[in-house]
């Protein structure tokens, strides 16, 4: 028989650290996956906006257009490193359909252009942890394509598939005007800074318009012999209110003067459509592109580059600058990839929020 293997001795008492102090806890860890309340599980695939508030919270607005269905949703993050993880968003919200463009209308308010035909306003409550719906009207007779929100933040201009340019009283919630000037489906509309009356359209009949709704025939034709294709996406300057951008299906850009299109300095930027532009904050502003080539451009003034990205695997349908690094240009596409990228800073220029003007 056997004998028993012998007993262990006890292990010896743990030893308190030099100096007889309790050892410190551990380290927190990062932040925690926490979704807000109404917020959707899952992200769609394809990211259709971004915005920067001027805070630095990120808007996005995704669709899911694989489906029988075309779902969306609305997403802010208050850090734009965390997008797209759903789980670290501050607010979120499903939609009925599709977001084909969407805005900040001044620090709470989200106006959203929706593949229903509806122009819709969101609205931030709850310490902005929630997203509220304000109203949503089917005022349009087919997809609303492009949003634009005016300079007093009251009033907004949409476009659609219906060949309808539409102004809005936000706080009535009510249609001012309702024009229909194009032949085409609406592609773009923008918004004139400083400029409550003024704003640009651009349309699949090959026609830029800029309107001033205080005129008895409120849209003028602007006649640009630099863009020979369908026009695309519009933007005004930020400084110059009689220079606008102009992109077209060839992935020609284009500085327009409103006054002598016939003059305006071109250069042929991307090999597909132009979806997008936005300038920057600097004192001579930067003009970043983005197009269905899947790939990001930024401009000097004179239309030479000055960044190239091409990491993007579909078509870039958002961009945006950070109001807190103005080297800092967010673009988002139908990847599901949001891409935060440094941008080389033009002589003379300071980035970053520690830039002290003297």
């Amino acid at each position: 028989m056997e004998e028993p293997p012998p007993e262990q001795p006890p292990p010896p008492p743990e030893q308190p650290p030099a100096g007889g102090e309790e050892e410190e806890a551990a380290p927190a860890a990062g932040p925690e996956w926490n979704i807000p309340p109404n917020a959707p599980a899952c992200m769609e695939r394809h990211l259709e906006g971004a915005h920067y508030r001027a805070d630095g919270a990120l808007l996005l607005g995704a669709s899911g257009l694989s489906g029988r269905c075309w779902a969306g949703s609305l997403w802010v993050f208050a850090d734009p490193r965390r997008a797209p993880s759903e789980g670290f968003c501050t607010a979120g919200v499903q939609t009925e359909a599709g977001v084909a463009d969407l805005r900040w209308v001044a620090d709470r308010g989200i106006l959203v252009a929706s593949d229903s035909g509806a122009v819709e306003l969101w609205e931030l409550d709850e310490n902005e942890t929630l997203i509220v719906n304000k109203f949503c009207k089917y005022e349009h007779d087919d997809i609303v394509m492009t949003v634009a929100v005016l300079a007093n933040s009251t009033q907004a201009v949409s476009g659609g598939r219906d060949f309808c340019v539409k102004v809005w009283d936000l706080p009535q919630q009510t249609v001012l005007h309702s024009y229909r000037a194009h032949s085409g489906s609406v592609t773009c509309v923008a918004s004139c800074p400083g400029k409550d009356t003024v704003f640009l359209s651009c349309a699949e009949d090959s026609r830029t318009l800029l309107w001033d709704t205080r005129c008895p025939k409120p849209a003028t034709r602007i006649v640009c012999s630099a863009c020979n294709h369908l026009p695309t996406s519009v933007m005004w300057h930020p400084q110059k209110s009689d220079i606008f951008a102009l992109g077209d299906e060839n992935g020609t850009v284009a500085l327009v003067d409103t006054k002598n299109p016939d003059s305006a300095l071109s250069s042929t930027v991307h090999a597909r459509s132009i979806t997008g532009f936005a300038f920057s904050t600097h004192s001579s502003p930067l003009l970043a592109s983005i197009s269905e080539d899947c790939s990001v451009a930024v401009l000097d003034s004179d239309l030479s580059e000055v960044f190239r990205n091409r990491s993007h695997r579909d078509f870039v349908k958002g961009l945006s600058w950070s109001p807190s690094d103005d080297a800092l240009l967010t673009t988002v596409g139908w990847d599901h990839q949001v891409l935060h990228h440094t941008v080389p800073i033009p002589t003379g220029e300071a980035s970053g929020v520690n830039c002290v003007k003297e």
